[in-house]
């Protein structure tokens, strides 16, 4: 079955940024990965998992308002990795990050952990 393997989470100062990376694997015969919308999604202590971006297989985005501006999505459909700029960080952004491949009823990576300090 589908492997998502995150890296790139870890601990930064308000107004720093980090670059999260998801390289899928064990994709079989099922979507390609360039056929396939991935994502971001986020999960904060006490709250529930929420949609932090998406990219479709043509490319079109789709972003929060709470991130729109500061976090950017892309992909690498060659290396079969998507990735998550996050710029501006601030505390409230402080969750664990999930990369999801074939939308919610799809595949969903272990989680890595972001933390944001003051």
């Amino acid at each position: 079955q589908v492997q998502l393997v995150e890296s790139g989470g870890g601990f930064v100062q308000a107004g720093g940024s980090l670059r999260l990376s998801c390289a899928a694997s064990r994709i079989g015969f099922g979507t390609p990965f360039s056929a396939s919308i991935v994502g971001w999604y986020r999960q904060a202590p006490g709250k529930q998992r929420e949609l932090v971006a998406t990219m479709t297989s043509g490319g079109t985005t789709n972003y929060a308002d709470f991130v729109k501006g500061r976090f950017s999505i892309s992909r690498d459909n060659a290396k079969k990795t998507v990735y998550l700029r996050m710029n501006t960080l601030n505390p409230e952004d402080t969750a664990v990050y999930y990369c999801n491949f074939r939308g919610p009823t799809g595949y969903w990576g272990q989680g890595t952990q972001v933390t944001v300090s003051s």
